[in-house]
């Protein structure tokens, strides 16, 4: 049973898949294979939310001292507590656009489907800085229902200081899907360039700060491969160096 309510749990669970109504602990939890597809460029923390009760699991310590607290949140609306109170109804808008997107894809594609969108929240100065919010349903149970989720939260203010209102929902593992939702106020016919799975992958890895022979090793392809994937991301997002390529692809959510 859900006891323990947040600002969401209405919209979440108008979804049309079934939530599962009682705890039930994973065995194990696919935390590592999506960290590993996940960017985070600053300071960032990340914990599972079983969606049964809407607890927190395996927050890291991180999120402590990012936000200046003294005890692990242990529901999510703790989590949602912290979000600037102007950015309440984006957050919203947000998620409820996510879950129209997704009833449109199809449900059944729901595990292979990651959303990010940036929202403010409090930090431990007091203050307010832009996070980018990654979230990524991880397991149903054998009858269907929703089991737990990963949310991922990087604190983005040294990079991006303004939120561009644009929500990203894009394929996982094996899956080729990109999709942007802008809810800002602009009007705008400005696709995001179409890079190539590889070149994703060289791109995120470049801006983890891996050097092109790193890259290479870690992709088993040559130094020089790595160097033409990234001349040809340079030339798709119209960029003339690795920290303005970074900033605008953060800028177009391809990261």
């Amino acid at each position: 049973m859900k006891e323990r309510q947040h600002l969401l749990s209405g919209l979440w669970e108008s979804y049309p898949a079934r939530l599962a109504d009682e705890l039930t602990v994973l065995n194990a939890h696919s935390v590592g294979k999506h960290l590993a597809e996940i960017l985070a460029l600053g300071p960032f923390y990340y914990y599972t939310i079983h969606i049964s009760d809407y607890s927190l699991n395996h927050p890291v310590d991180t999120i402590l001292s990012i936000h200046g607290i003294k005890e692990y949140p242990a529901t999510l609306q703790q989590i949602v507590d912290l979000i600037h109170p102007d950015d309440i109804d984006f957050v919203i808008a947000a998620e409820q656009a996510t879950l129209e997107k997704i009833k449109e894809i199809g449900i059944q594609h729901q595990l292979t489907l990651k959303k990010s969108y940036c929202c403010r929240m409090r930090v431990a100065d007091g203050s307010y800085h832009l996070f980018h919010h990654q979230a990524v349903l991880l397991a149903k149970d054998d009858e269907g229902h929703l089991i737990t989720a990963l949310h991922i939260h990087t604190d983005m203010q040294h990079i991006i200081p303004l939120n561009n209102k644009i929500i990203l929902i894009n394929g996982i593992g094996e899956r080729n899907y990109y999709c942007q939702i802008d809810l800002s106020d602009r009007q705008t016919d400005i696709l995001p360039p179409r890079l190539s799975k590889r070149e994703m992958e060289v791109l995120t890895l470049l801006a983890q700060g891996l050097s092109s022979q790193q890259i290479a090793e870690q992709l088993f392809i040559s130094v020089q491969t790595v160097r033409v994937h990234r001349k040809n991301i340079l030339k798709k997002t119209q960029t003339t160096n690795s920290t303005s390529m970074i900033k605008k692809c953060i800028e177009l959510n391809l990261l």
